[in-house]
């Protein structure tokens, strides 16, 4: 076993709470006190990957599950206007004030800073206290990070400006994770990505790429931060034909010409503006804010791709602890293809944990298969091939129609009896489709016609189809050219079942009856492995409303 690095300081935002006092919270701005065009403006469709919240096992706590998601979700749409609007500083940065040497990344504060501060603290107020509260669950093991590659550990405060903390963040320009990478420059620092996991979302990875692609830069810009931290967002090419075109290598020189971005000219003041606060949040008017405790976990190494559920069941951790420790981890399991996976478990977990994961023969470590539909495939013969039954993957992957199989449809085939259909709902979106307008492209169109033509803008065309900045679509491509409706989880309400059992019931047929796990009926009624059931029992289950029979 190997235990995480012992967190040996507090983030910087405790420390300063603890120091000051807050007796008064002062409004520092309104509305009003915002200029014409800095309304908010929604940039992104803010997909969070909710499948961390459905898990192996039903507890008390599961008929929170939907309400839980649905925060999660509204919590990110706030999150993506506030890092993504477009927002009108200054044109002038004005006088340059060096604050307290209280960093150790080089800090001024003028108008366009000052004039961050007071979104923050006015109407943005909400989502930067969100911010606050989850960095400390993040901030300790980032800093640590950037101290060993020799960064301040202050410009960890980036991963605010990038996502809110938000390990499950996915941009309009398909950037993800805390530190927003896109996968070209993810695939530069070995952060992998395919069906099963994504490296981008793992915190340690993707802290340790970010703080290499951060020292890359500040070496190219020959130590200037400020130029480092802005090709961060623009790229090193952008920053560099801009230091070309007005022959200066000033920030705040170049940030008053028109080539850069209005992203960009804004990036470094945000994150100017996001340390001031968070070295000193009480000063700021941020009181009594619940910070989350700062994440620690035991490691163990997987050999083979093994289910989260058996993770579960050997550790007593829950499915959703899992999936929030491993935020990398798309699926039910670890990725097939990785051999010597390193998992993380909550602290204490790992307990002879070898040791019990020994005791489970290899062909039961992974208990279900993922099976995409080929020409020729029929349901008989995927059975044969695999040696299941047709009624268990009927029942698992809820077939109505077997004749009607679509090549390249994703198939999970239970290969124990003893299933559930948790893998199932990992296959799905996190969100909903609702019905969207769209637009059949046609020769010689170009996005910004399209916008035109369906009275939309041209970034709510990119954002909505996922382009990032790229200007080529081809004839006949299907663009969607309305906002969405709304998104609700996939997960279905839970209800409370009394079931009485009848002569002949099994646990395994009665779980497949309502597609719940034995394991967790045994667990919801305190079965032991060796209980035998007897007519007249009555089985308390936790179902799925459409399960009920």
């Amino acid at each position: 076993m190997m235990r995480s690095p012992c967190l040996v300081f507090f983030c910087s935002i405790c420390f300063f709470a603890a120091l000051s006092g807050c007796s008064t919270l002062t409004t520092l701005t309104t509305q009003s006190d915002l200029p014409v065009g800095s309304q908010v403006e929604t940039s992104s469709e803010a997909l969070i990957d909710i499948s961390s919240l459905s898990g192996s096992e039903i507890t008390s706590e599961s008929s929170e599950c939907v309400v839980i998601v649905a925060e999660q979700i509204d919590d990110t749409v706030a999150d993506t206007k506030l890092l993504t609007e477009d927002v009108m500083l200054p044109a002038d940065a004005g006088v340059m004030v060096a604050p307290e040497p209280l960093f150790d990344f080089p800090v001024v504060e003028n108008d366009q800073v000052r004039f961050l501060i007071k979104r923050y603290t006015g109407n943005g107020r909400p989502s930067f206290a969100r911010w606050l509260q989850r960095s400390t669950k993040y901030l300790p093991l980032m800093r640590e990070i950037f101290a060993r590659e020799g960064l301040p550990q202050d410009l960890v405060i980036l991963a605010m400006v990038e996502s809110g903390f938000n390990s499950n963040a996915h941009s309009w320009a398909n950037a993800v994770g805390p530190w927003q990478f896109i996968e070209s420059t993810g695939n530069m620092y070995d952060l992998d990505n395919d069906w099963w996991y994504d490296e981008r979302r793992d915190v340690e990875k993707s802290t340790l790429a970010a703080a290499q692609y951060l020292k890359s830069l500040h070496q190219r810009f020959d130590g200037n931060w400020y130029l480092a931290v802005a090709s961060y967002n623009a790229g090193p090419g952008k920053i560099s034909r801009a230091i070309k075109k007005y022959h200066t290598r000033d920030f705040w020189e170049l940030s008053k010409g028109s080539y850069l971005r209005a992203e960009t000219k804004n990036y470094v003041p945000k994150l100017l503006a996001a340390l001031l606060i968070s070295k000193q949040p009480r000063k700021y008017g941020f009181c009594d804010l619940q910070y989350e405790e700062p994440l620690e976990f035991d490691t163990v190494i997987l050999p083979e791709a093994t289910d989260l559920e058996l993770i579960a069941e050997l550790t007593n951790a829950s499915y959703a602890q899992l999936k929030e420790l491993n935020p990398e981890l798309k699926r039910w399991c670890t990725p097939p293809h990785v051999k010597n996976y390193k998992l993380r478990l909550p602290v204490g977990s790992a307990t002879n944990f070898s040791d019990k994961y020994a005791a489970v023969p290899s062909r039961e470590r992974a208990r279900y298969k993922r099976h995409q539909i080929k020409s020729g495939d029929t349901l008989q013969h995927i059975a044969k091939r695999y040696g299941i039954r047709v009624d268990d993957i009927v029942a698992l992957n809820k077939i109505s129609n077997p004749r009607a199989l679509r090549i390249g449809q994703n198939m999970i085939l239970p290969l124990n009896r003893d299933f559930s259909t948790l893998p199932v709902t990992e296959l799905a979106d996190d969100y909903q489709r609702s019905h969207r307008r769209n637009y059949k492209v046609r020769s010689g169109d170009s996005i910004w016609s399209i916008a035109h033509k369906c009275d939309v803008t041209e970034k709510q065309v990119r954002v909505w189809n996922r382009l990032g900045w790229s200007n080529v679509i081809q004839p006949g491509k299907v663009l969607l050219v309305s906002a969405p409706r709304g998104r609700t989880p996939h997960s279905a309400p839970q209800q409370k079942v009394v079931y009485k059992v009848c002569s002949g019931d099994t646990l395994w047929g009665i779980g497949r009856r309502f597609a719940v796990h034995t394991q967790q009926i045994r667990r919801w009624n305190g079965l032991s492995e060796q209980h035998i059931l007897q007519p007249g029992d009555k089985l308390t289950l936790l179902v799925a409303e459409d399960k009920r029979t």
